[in-house]
């Protein structure tokens, strides 16, 4: 005896024409949006000047400071004193506002007490974005 199956008519009748509809709409809102992002940068406007106000900075390069067996401070490759960096580290800080990196690279057999110092050195400078160099377990 052969078993007669009905199908339903709700998937026959699905239309499409209300889907195809909102994508149109969607495009057009995002065409129209994106046109006016273009006319808004391409208006001249002579800005205004302020004393205090701030240069917008790329994101800036991280400073790496080694610090040798012997406790010697080097930046680019150059000795620095304490002085010096502190003074490289303020201006930095200055240059950047909105957030300098700085990496410590430091001997393992160097004593603690010159990381620490240099961590000083940027907390006294003003910047708190510093981390600790360290080589990865193989």
């Amino acid at each position: 005896m052969a078993v007669k199956i009905t199908r339903g008519r709700a998937l026959s009748t699905l239309s499409l024409t209300p889907l195809i509809d909102i994508v149109f709409l969607l495009l057009i809102f995002f065409l129209v949006a994106t046109r006016f992002a273009e006319e808004d940068r391409k208006l001249e406007v002579q800005l205004p000047t302020a004393s205090e106000a701030q240069p917008m900075t790329e994101e800036p390069k991280e400073i790496a400071i080694n610090i040798n067996e012997e406790g010697k401070f080097f930046v680019g490759g150059k000795f620095v004193d304490e002085d010096e960096l502190f003074n490289l580290l303020r201006t930095a800080r200055i240059n950047n506002p909105v957030g300098q990196p700085v990496v410590i690279r430091a001997d393992e057999r160097v004593p603690f007490a010159f990381v620490a110092s240099v961590m000083n050195l940027c907390n006294k400078a003003g910047i708190f974005n510093y981390t600790v160099a360290t080589e990865g377990a193989t």
